[in-house]
C-alpha cells in the first residue's frame, strides 16, 4: 500500500512549528490520491494536530499554503505559551510578537529555523508572518551521508511506477536547484521525487546557498542568509587576501640516465586553489606528509575524483598532459614529483596560494610614560605562529616580504596636571615598553695604535621612534633609564711585529778571518713575515769570525786552481789573507735583506726571479711586481691597482745565460755583456774545498778549488760568467 515517506529518518528532518505540524513531501502533484490519504489517516491518529504539507508563503502572510493552492492555518490561535512580548513596532502594527524559533532543520552542515507570528487582525497585515536564520553552521562528520542524499533514500521505500527504487541525489540543476530529482541506481530512471527538497538543503553542491521553502536563497561565507561575503583566495571569509601568498611560475626538467625522478614543488599544508600540469611524457604523482610525520605516495593512472589525505583531488590526463586541480584546503603537505619512463624533457606549471603561517600581532599599550601632567603610550607588535598560536622570533614574519610590520601607535594619556605639592611628575621606568627611546651610537673611532693594547672610543644620542617610524633625536633624560653601552674599549691588544734573528751561518772562511751571517725577519702575533718593525731597532745579519788556523791566499792560478798552504806532519803557521767561503747562508740572509716587504704606504714590491728560460745560451728571467700596502689595523698586506703605487716601477724581466752553448763570437761578447751587468749580483766564485795533501809528513802542499755558481739557481757554470780577476 503506498504511504507517504512513512519513514523515521524523513520526520526528524522536517521542520518543526508550535505545535509540531508534519511535513510531508510528495513524489509529485498528481499524487493527490496518496496525499490525502496520508493527510486522513494521520490526522485521525493524532487530533488536534494540523499538518502542512511544504509550504510558500501567501501574499497576506497569515496563511502558509502548498503549491496546490490549498490553504493551512499556522498554529492554534488559542495557544500563547510560545509568544514574546511584542515591541513597539509591533504594538503599532497589526501583528502578534514573534513565536519562539523552531528546531534546526539539521543538526550539522547548515540547517534552516523559523519563527512565527499571527496577524491580530486577519489579512490586513502588512508583512510576512514566517522569519528565517541559518543554525547548526558546524560541519558535519566526514563519514556524514550528503542531506539531499539522505532525502532521496527516504523513498526507497515508497514504490514508484509499480517498482521500489534505491534512489541517489541529482545536484547543480539550474532550472529547479530546490526541486528534489533523484536516480534510480544504474538506471538512466532520474525523477523529481518532490517539488522541494527539506529546508537548508544546499541548492548546489559547491555552495552555501540553501533551499528554504523551496526557494534558493543566498548564504555567504559567514553562513547567514541574504549576506553576500566571499571568501578571499586564503579561505577567509571576507577577508582582504593577505593571509596568503600567490606561488606561480614553471620549470624545465632535464632526463639523465641516472635521474628518473625529480621533485617538482613542495606545496604546504592549508594550501588553496592548487593547480599542478605537466606537459610531456613524465608521469605526475603525488608524496604526501601529515603533520603526524606519516607519508604516502599517490599515483593515478585513470583520470577521476580521488581523496587523498581527506583532500579531494581531481585528476585529469590528456594526450602528453596531465593536471591535479585541488580546490583545497590541503590537509597535508604535498610534494609533487615526476617519473620519467622515456629519455624526454616536460615543461611543469604551478599555481597556488600559500598560506602565510606567521603574522604580525599589535601588542596591548604600555604603560603611560608619566603618571601626571601628560605623556604618551606606545604598542608594538610581535610575531605570532597562527597554527600554534604563540609568539615567535620576528625573523619567521620577515620570511614572507609582503608581511610588513605594523607601525607602533602612540596615544596621549595621564592628562591631568600633578598635584602642585609634588613639584615634579614621576616618570615611568622606560623599560617597561616597546619601541623605547634609545641610545644610538656612532661608529668606534681608528684605534690609538696599530699593535700592543689601545683606545677607540663613540658617541651617543637619545632617539625615539615617530608615530609615522622616523627616528628622531631627543632629550637625553629621556634615555635616562635605558642602559648606556660603554663609551671606551681597548683594542689592538696583540703584540707589536718583532725582529726574529734566526742562528748564525758557518764562518765563511776555513781559516783566519772571516764573516758569518743570519736572517732577521719581522714576525708578527700570527707567526707571519710582515713589515712594521723599528728599522732603528733591527738586529745586524753579518759579523765577524776568527777560525783559529793560519792560511794563506796563493797569487796566480792554474786550471781553475789556487795553491794551498804546505801541509805536513807538524803545524806550519802562515799569517796571510784568508780564503772565502760563501756558503748558501749568505746568499739567503743577502735575499732576505734585499726584499722589498710592503709598508704603511702603496709600494711596489717584486716578487722572486724565475729561472733562467735556457739552460745554455741566452734566456730570460721574470718576476711579477705588485703594488701593495701593509694595512696597520690588522697588520696584514692588501693588493692595490697599480696607479696608486709612486715612483719607478721595478723591472719584470732581465736576460740571463747558465752557460754557452758553443763558444762563438756573439756568444762570448753576451757572456761578457751579462758579466758586465750582473756579475757582482747572478755569477760569483765558490770556495768547495782543498785537493788532499801531496804528502802525509815532512811537507806537502794543498790546492784551493774555485767554481763559478749561478746564485740563484746555485748551479755551476761556465768560468767564463765569472770575474777572473776575482777568482
Amino acid at each position: 500500500m503506498n504511504t507517504c515517506v512513512p519513514t523515521v529518518a524523513l520526520m526528524k528532518w522536517v521542520l518543526s512549528i508550535p505545535l509540531q505540524p508534519l511535513v510531508c513531501s510528495f513524489p509529485s502533484a498528481s499524487s493527490s490520491l496518496l496525499r490525502h490519504h496520508y493527510n486522513k489517516t494521520t490526522a485521525e491518529k493524532s487530533p488536534g494536530a494540523y499538518f502542512l504539507p511544504e509550504f510558500a508563503l501567501s501574499p497576506q502572510g497569515s496563511f502558509l499554503e502548498d503549491t496546490t493552492g490549498e490553504q493551512f492555518l499556522t498554529y492554534r490561535y488559542d495557544d500563547q505559551t510560545s509568544r514574546n512580548t511584542r515591541s513597539d513596532e509591533e504594538k503599532d502594527s497589526n501583528w502578534d510578537a514573534w513565536g519562539d524559533w523552531s528546531d534546526c532543520s539539521r543538526t550539522c552542515g547548515g540547517g534552516a529555523s523559523y519563527s512565527l507570528r499571527r496577524c491580530l487582525t486577519g489579512r490586513n497585515c502588512e508583512g510576512q508572518n514566517i522569519r528565517y536564520k541559518t543554525c547548526s553552521n558546524h560541519d558535519c562528520p566526514p563519514d556524514a551521508e550528503d542531506f539531499r542524499a539522505q532525502q532521496c533514500s527516504a523513498y526507497n521505500d515508497v514504490q514508484y511506477q509499480g517498482r521500489y527504487y534505491e534512489w541517489l541525489p541529482q545536484y547543480n540543476d539550474p532550472a529547479a536547484p530546490c526541486a528534489l530529482r533523484c536516480q534510480a541506481r544504474g538506471q538512466n530512471l532520474v525523477v523529481e521525487l518532490a517539488p522541494k527538497v527539506l529546508d537548508g538543503t544546499r541548492c548546489t553542491a559547491d555552495s552555501l546557498d540553501m533551499c528554504i521553502s523551496g526557494i534558493c536563497q543566498a548564504v555567504g561565507c559567514d553562513r547567514q542568509l541574504g549576506s553576500n561575503a566571499k571568501e578571499d583566495n586564503c579561505g577567509v571569509c571576507a577577508g582582504d587576501g593577505a593571509t596568503c601568498r600567490l606561488v606561480r611560475g614553471q620549470s624545465k626538467s632535464h632526463v639523465s640516465p641516472e635521474k628518473r625522478e625529480e621533485n617538482v614543488i613542495a606545496v604546504p599544508l592549508g594550501s588553496r586553489s592548487v593547480r599542478i600540469t605537466v606537459k610531456g611524457p613524465a608521469h605526475l604523482f603525488i608524496e604526501s606528509k601529515t603533520l603526524q610525520g606519516s607519508k604516502g605516495e599517490h599515483s593515478f593512472n585513470s583520470p577521476g575524483v580521488f581523496v587523498v589525505e581527506n583532500t579531494t583531488v581531481e585528476f585529469q590526463k590528456g594526450s602528453e598532459r596531465q593536471t591535479f586541480k585541488i580546490p583545497g584546503p590541503l590537509m597535508a603537505d604535498f610534494i609533487f614529483k615526476t617519473r620519467y619512463t622515456v629519455a624526454k624533457d616536460s615543461v611543469v606549471q604551478f599555481f597556488f596560494y600559500q598560506p602565510i603561517s606567521h603574522q604580525w600581532r599589535q601588542t596591548d599599550f604600555f604603560p603611560c610614560t608619566v603618571t601626571c601632567g601628560g605623556g604618551y603610550q606606545l604598542n608594538s607588535a610581535e610575531c605570532v605562529d597562527i597554527r600554534l598560536k604563540r609568539v615567535v622570533p620576528d625573523h619567521y614574519c620577515h620570511y614572507y616580504p609582503e608581511n610588513v610590520k605594523p607601525k607602533p601607535k602612540l596615544k596621549e594619556c595621564s592628562m591631568d596636571p600633578c598635584p602642585s605639592s609634588d613639584g615634579f611628575k614621576e616618570i615611568m621606568p622606560y623599560d617597561h615598553f616597546q619601541p623605547l627611546p634609545r641610545w644610538e651610537h656612532n661608529p668606534w673611532t681608528a684605534c690609538s695604535v696599530s699593535c700592543g693594547g689601545g683606545i677607540q672610543r663613540r658617541t651617543f644620542v637619545c632617539v625615539e621612534e615617530s608615530m609615522h617610524g622616523e627616528i628622531l633625536q631627543v632629550e637625553e633624560w629621556k634615555c635616562m633609564y635605558a642602559p648606556k653601552p660603554k663609551v671606551m674599549q681597548t683594542c689592538n691588544l696583540f703584540d707589536c711585529p718583532k725582529w726574529i734573528a734566526m742562528e748564525w751561518s758557518q764562518c765563511t772562511v776555513t781559516c783566519g778571518r772571516g764573516l758569518r751571517y743570519r736572517v732577521v725577519l719581522c714576525i708578527n702575533h700570527r707567526g707571519q713575515h710582515v713589515g712594521g718593525c723599528n728599522p732603528q731597532l733591527k738586529l745586524h745579519i753579518k759579523e765577524e769570525c776568527i777560525i783559529p788556523i793560519p792560511c794563506y791566499k796563493p797569487k796566480g792560478s792554474f786550471k781553475g786552481q789556487r795553491r794551498a798552504p804546505a801541509c805536513s806532519c807538524r803545524p806550519i803557521v802562515i799569517e796571510k789573507s784568508p780564503v772565502e767561503a760563501k756558503l748558501p747562508w749568505l746568499k739567503q740572509a743577502q735575499e732576505l735583506e734585499e726584499t722589498r716587504i710592503a709598508t704603511e704606504e702603496p709600494t711596489f714590491v717584486p716578487e722572486p726571479w724565475s729561472a733562467c728560460s735556457a739552460t745554455c745560451g741566452p734566456g730570460v728571467q721574470v718576476r711579477e711586481v705588485k703594488c701593495r700596502v701593509l694595512l696597520t689595523f690588522t697588520q696584514t698586506e692588501t693588493e692595490l691597482p697599480e696607479e696608486e703605487c709612486e715612483g719607478p716601477r721595478l723591472p719584470t724581466e732581465r736576460p740571463c745565460l747558465l752557460q754557452p752553448c758553443d763558444e762563438s763570437p756573439a756568444v762570448r761578447e753576451l757572456a761578457a755583456s751579462l758579466q758586465e751587468q750582473d756579475s757582482e749580483t747572478t755569477y760569483d766564485w765558490e770556495y768547495a774545498g782543498f785537493t788532499p795533501c801531496t804528502a802525509t809528513c815532512l811537507g806537502g802542499h794543498q790546492e784551493a778549488i774555485a767554481v763559478c755558481l749561478h746564485l740563484q739557481t746555485q748551479q755551476t757554470v761556465n768560468d767564463t760568467l765569472c770575474d777572473m780577476v776575482h777568482r
